[in-house]
């Protein structure tokens, strides 16, 4: 878990550095990202533990003690099996009661965060413009952080483009939630406007004035954090439970199904089939036979607008299909991730109990314990089931595979790999035995440098 908060504070560091937050804002927003990194966390965590304890054992020969007395490895996984049981059901409830209230929270928090905007940071020998309308520049800073030397002021916020300057001597800064207020001495203070009627006047007013102390505030309530109401983000695919998510699809569902009728009914309009005395005249005509172009059975001063007005038709009948065309693959892919999340909150469950399978196994076979050997085998088959499931998710998303299989994609191809680790470690198999592969390695290059003798 520290790993993936530490990948997560890299991935918004841009977003978090710069803006003052306090610490206890950033120790919520990990809190709360720590909730999302459960479905990466657990599992790895499973499989990690696993094959460290059945390497352990498998090192001090404690199988072997085990099996000797007549217990077989399945017996002796059954225990661990059972806490891995307790582990999955509570994966289950809190994929489906705690994930989306905390993925409901990081979301709020984190677009709250975004939307921040940077501290006001007064730095020496630089023009900072972070107020809007004012660009404030100072010498030099005191060591208390309050004290100013060499501060000017350029004042944009007039509507006649001409800016105000104010030159200080000294200073000092004072701020609450909503102003910051800048109590300077020793000063001049500039201002230029123009003349005082509107036309060209070359001749305008300049205006000086010495002042011993004077203030400055300014409006900063921008730079503080406002928390936006969390219900505009409770609709969200992520942040719903299995109730939530079948009541959103069947929505999405009956939405997509008004947008077909309606465009159907748009598109049809404009083919025009008038059969007004079909069923109601009894007089039998047989069917025409047109065996040369339509347009010729037209007269010829009508062709040049029957054609334009088809064109028109098309024309109207091609912008309004594929404007619908995106609404309906925008709305389909919704559909889609509605159902891949549905079936995520049962993956959670189901990975641990399977990466389990892998591990204890996996760690009777390769008998080493600690954080070695068992910390890479981790690695490599957690890798492998992660690309395995991001892949199928993103080919599900986009619509080339079954949701069903998105989530589920990974599971079922690793599924036979934990039987076959399982009756490996059952028949005491020496998989991974470091001696044996080098053996077979040995014995290969002597087969290649022995040649057949040929008899005459």
């Amino acid at each position: 878990m520290f790993i993936l908060l530490m990948f997560f504070l890299f991935k918004y560091v841009d977003d978090l550095i710069g803006k003052g937050f306090e610490w206890y804002v950033i120790l919520e927003l990990m809190y709360y990202a720590s909730a999302a990194n459960v479905s990466m966390a657990l599992p790895l965590s499973i499989l990690l533990s696993s094959i460290m304890t059945f390497g352990t054992l498998g090192e001090n020969y404690e199988l072997v003690a085990i099996k000797s007395a007549g217990v077989s490895l399945q017996k002796a996984m059954m225990p661990l099996l059972v806490l891995i049981g307790f582990f999955a059901i509570g994966s289950f409830l809190f994929s489906d009661v705690m994930l989306p209230k905390a993925n409901l929270k990081f979301g709020s928090l984190l677009w709250d965060i975004r939307n921040k905007k940077l501290s006001f940071l007064m730095k020496e020998g630089v023009f900072n413009n972070s107020i809007p309308g004012y660009s404030i520049r100072v010498d030099k800073k005191g060591s208390d952080g309050i004290s100013l030397e060499g501060v000017m002021i350029y004042d944009h916020t007039s509507n006649n483009g001409i800016a105000k300057i104010i030159i200080a001597k000294e200073g000092k800064m004072a701020s609450d939630d909503k102003n910051l207020l800048l109590k300077l001495k020793n000063g001049v203070r500039y201002e230029e406007a123009s003349g005082e009627n509107s036309s060209y006047n070359p001749r305008q007013k300049f205006t000086r004035m010495r002042f011993k102390e004077t203030d400055q505030k300014f409006d900063i309530s921008s730079f503080k954090m406002n928390r936006t109401d969390e219900q505009g983000f409770r609709n969200n695919t992520q942040m719903l439970n299995l109730k939530g998510l079948v009541k959103k699809e069947d929505s999405l569902s009956k939405e997509l199904d008004s947008v077909n009728k309606f465009a159907a009914m748009t598109v049809s309009s404009y083919f025009k089939q008038n059969n007004y005395v079909k069923g109601y005249s009894k007089v039998k005509a047989a069917e025409k036979q047109i065996n040369k172009p339509v347009l010729s059975l037209l007269p010829a001063n009508q062709k040049l607008s029957v054609i334009q007005s088809a064109l028109d038709q098309a024309n109207s009948i091609k912008q309004t299909t594929s404007g619908r065309l995106d609404d309906y693959t925008e709305r389909a892919k919704n559909i889609i991730k509605v159902q891949i999340e549905y079936q995520k909150k049962f993956t959670l469950a189901a990975s641990c109990l399977l990466l389990f399978f892998i591990g204890a196994p996996l760690g009777a076979i390769i008998r080493k314990g600690g954080l070695g050997l068992p910390v890479v085998m981790a690695i490599v088959f957690f890798l492998i089931y992660h690309i395995i499931a991001t892949v199928a998710e993103k080919s599900a998303t986009t619509g080339t595979l079954a949701p069903f299989f998105g989530p589920w994609l990974a599971i079922i191809i690793l599924s036979p790999v934990g039987a076959f680790l399982t009756y490996k470690a059952t028949v005491d198999s020496a998989l991974f035995d470091v001696n044996n592969l080098k053996q077979l390695v040995v014995n290969l290059f002597k087969k290649k440098k022995e040649k057949p003798q040929v008899k005459p």
